[in-house]
């Protein structure tokens, strides 16, 4: 990688020059005449590079330039466009000169990625061994310091390299990029001052540390999501806004209603309490705890309570959903849109590097050839035809600028050759070959899923047989129930199906099923619990296989395949928010051990109305004051309680008693984040859901299998069109074209979100292209 070059200004060639910064500052090189003369005087033409003779050299002086290697940098450029189109990576950052390119690729390749994320991930699990550390994983100082500094110096040679090729200036404008080496700068010199003293210090600086890993190349979602959440903030702080005001005037309306009532649990003695306490009850933690003093002196003074719960409760948090949800729908379309521009401006940027002299307006299948080399490595040379033939829909052997927009539909399918009729094992031997083909015949028969419904059914039944039965002990129970003879005589029928449908249909085939894939981990994972716990009967944890099966059955309900689909489209967005939790749950950790590490909550809050909660003694235990910051694991356990908000205030209003009065900023804080993190969630899944069902309602089963199946036909004489080289004809000849003129070639593409908005916004799209051409034609 770090052999190629561009060509710079100072190379007095006529053939070659680099253009200006084009509008978003790329700089795109182009040959402008076809010849050029060799060393010896004669006139040859660069571009005609079919017959596969691209090692002439050119010199100018001591420069000595490569034609080849022209051609291979410009692949390159165009592939590194093409990626940041992909990533949605903003093209400011795209390598501009010749020696920035070895540290762009230096950053920009797997090793790199993975060693990125392997030292976030570090930084993150340090914590664990750090003061206060967990037990099991305490480190000397000196050695976890060391580590630290270590992994900060991979981060910092990573924004080194980026500092190469994008300059302090476009630094200042990468927002990500300023926070990262600004924490960075921070870190190491924490990180320095913690191994010369030996000893930690307060450092709520290592909260900032999921920085590092959310940057990394393999959480692109995350950042997206993270991104719909500060898209999202402007109308839940409105709304927020609006709440705050309803809980203040029933604070004072309280302090003023229940003062001369306040009994031993002091709710609202003072207006500081009065508002913490309608807080609380906001998340119903304290209802009807809260209402019952005064509910006691009057059966009217339940109509303030009742009033508050349905006004800020019932209707304003719902109404914050609402116009969440609003929001949110907004910003999947606006996302989608930029996105999808965003990649024809990336296509553009390639396709103007991938032009010829002799085809000034359109890219010939060398140079898609040379693109997809470094763009999408893992594409076979018989891909690459049939990705162009797929593209060239004018059929005149070259791609427009409208064709090659459809690059990365065509990299995203998977293409297979159709062979009519042609079983997975007609290469096997007869005896193979008469087995698998009864299996075939087996898993055709229109009746086969049915008998295997019912077998389920059966199966779910003696499930409940067995568990209302009585037994002497756990372990005969679970012997029962999970390695009892009905169990093994349903195991026994559940593999014969998995053996029947993986003979008859192929492996390929079988696991190309998200439900068959399924069937075959629970029977799998089935038969390992009958095995282990024959051999180890306290291992209990196998039981969960033999209900999982009966998930199967709510496949036959269209309702419930709408759901499991929708969580399967959801899957992508649900692990982008399970980190974002993971990265806030985090962040308050190691504030709440900065904070609380050494508070010993036993006994805390003795004389106060959640004295109970914390009392400890021999003989009994109100178990409270396990909730505690001692640690990371500790604390993450103790905010996902607060997470969950029953009795969330006890815990709040203990270490209020323990510490400061302050310290329910902190739990405060750490609910609002939540609520706002969980209520986007909420409304993503609606979206999604919503999103599904339109989907389905303006989709028919035919038109589905459009959208995510292409079969193309491709023939000799187009092959002959594409490939000049005679050698590679042959190849091709030989490899594909066997007895044959013509092959039929079927591409899939995933059912992700991605596809299916493609179908929903098809319309959209068309003008959003238009309205894009037309810019292009007046700049």
């Amino acid at each position: 990688m770090t052999d190629y070059s561009r060509f710079e200004d100072d190379i007095i060639v006529n053939s070659y020059h680099a253009q200006s910064p084009n509008r978003n500052g790329d700089v795109p090189l182009t040959i402008n005449d076809s010849t050029m003369p060799n060393e010896d005087g004669e006139n040859i033409d660069l571009r005609n590079h079919f017959d596969g003779r691209l090692d002439v050299i050119f010199s100018d002086g001591d420069r000595r330039i490569d034609v080849n290697q022209f051609w291979e940098m410009n692949y390159h450029e165009a592939s590194i466009f093409l990626e940041e189109g992909e990533n949605n990576e903003k093209f400011d950052s795209h390598p501009h000169e010749p020696e920035a390119l070895p540290a762009y690729l230096l950053v920009h390749n797997d090793w790199y990625y993975g060693m990125d994320l392997a030292t976030s991930l570090v930084l993150i699990v340090l914590a664990f061994a750090e003061d206060p550390a967990t037990p099991p994983f305490e480190m000397p100082v000196a050695l976890h310091s060391i580590i630290e500094l270590f992994a900060l110096a991979v981060i910092g040679l990573g924004l080194a390299l980026k500092l190469r090729w994008m300059g302090w200036l476009t630094i200042l404008k990468h927002k990500r990029t300023m926070l990262k080496c600004i924490t960075l700068t921070i870190m190491i010199i924490e990180a320095f001052v913690v191994l010369i003293r030996q000893t930690s210090h307060f450092r709520v600086s290592r909260a900032l540390r999921p920085i590092f890993l959310v940057d990394t190349h393999y959480l692109g979602g995350v950042r997206r999501f993270i991104r719909q959440i500060l898209q999202s903030l402007p109308p839940i702080f409105d709304m927020l806004l609006l709440i705050f005001f309803f809980v203040t005037v029933y604070s004072v309306l309280g302090y003023y209603l229940f003062k001369s009532t306040t009994d031993v649990h002091n709710h609202f003695d003072t207006l500081f309490n009065s508002f913490v306490n309608m807080f609380v009850l906001l998340t119903t933690a304290n209802f009807p705890d809260i209402m019952m003093p005064a509910y006691s002196k009057s059966k009217w003074y339940s109509l303030f309570f009742i009033s508050y719960l349905c006004i800020v409760l019932y209707l304003l948090m719902n109404l914050m959903l609402a116009v969440v949800y609003e929001t949110f729908t907004s910003i999947e379309r606006d996302k989608f849109r930029k996105l999808l521009l965003h990649k024809r401006q990336a296509c553009k940027n390639a396709f103007k590097l991938l032009l010829t002299k002799e085809n000034p307006n359109q890219m010939e299948f060398p140079q898609f050839e040379g693109v997809m080399r470094y763009y999408a490595p893992k594409k076979s040379n018989r891909d690459l035809l049939v990705m162009f033939r797929y593209l060239n829909t004018s059929g005149n052997g070259s791609l427009t600028i409208e064709e090659f927009y459809g690059i990365y539909d065509s990299v995203m399918m998977t293409w297979q050759p159709q062979a009519i009729d042609t079983p997975w094992y007609f290469t096997a031997s007869p005896t193979v070959q008469r087995i698998c083909q009864t299996a075939n015949s087996i898993i055709s028969w229109p009746y086969f899923d049915h008998i295997f419904y019912v077998l389920t059914t059966l199966n779910g039944i003696a499930m409940i047989e067995r568990g209302i039965q009585s037994y002497p002990n756990l372990q005969t129970s679970v012997l029962a129930f999970s390695a009892g003879w009905d169990t093994c005589f349903f195991l026994a029928c559940f593999t014969l199906e998995v053996a029947l449908k993986t003979l008859g249909m192929g492996l390929e085939r079988y696991f190309s099923s998200g439900w068959n894939l399924y069937d075959f981990v629970v029977t799998f994972g089935g038969l390992i619990a009958v095995i282990s716990l024959r051999l180890f009967p306290d291992f209990v944890y196998v039981v969960v296989f033999r209900p999982l099966k009966l998930l199967r059955l709510f496949k036959l309900k269209k309702r419930y395949r709408d759901i499991i689909g929708t969580m399967a489209i959801l899957s992508p967005l649900i692990k982008s928010a399970g980190c974002v939790m993971l990265v806030m749950y985090y962040f308050f950790a190691i504030i709440g051990m900065e904070l609380f590490a050494g508070y010993d909550m036993r006994n805390c809050c003795n004389g106060t109305n959640i004295e109970t909660y914390y009392k400890y003694t021999p003989d009994k235990s109100g178990y409270y004051y396990l909730n505690t910051f001692p640690n990371l694991a500790v604390s993450l356990v103790t905010l996902f309680e607060l997470t969950v908000v029953n009795n969330w205030f006890v815990v709040m209003n203990g270490y209020a008693t323990k510490v400061h009065a302050a310290s329910r900023a902190y739990f405060v804080l750490f609910y609002l984040f939540t609520m706002v993190v969980l209520t986007i969630v909420v409304a993503s899944v609606l979206e999604a859901f919503r999103f599904r069902i339109q989907y389905k309602k303006q989709t028919t089963k035919r038109d589905e299998e459009k959208l995510l199946h292409e079969e193309i036909e491709l023939k000799w004489e187009d092959v002959m069109n594409y490939v000049k080289d005679f050698q590679a004809l042959q190849k091709y000849r030989s490899d594909m074209f066997v007895g044959v003129g013509k092959i039929s070639f079927l591409g899939s593409r995933p059912r992700n979100r991605q596809v299916l908005q493609r179908r929903m916004y098809r319309h959209e799209i068309e003008q959003w292209m238009q309205e894009a051409a037309a810019i292009d034609k007046r700049l």
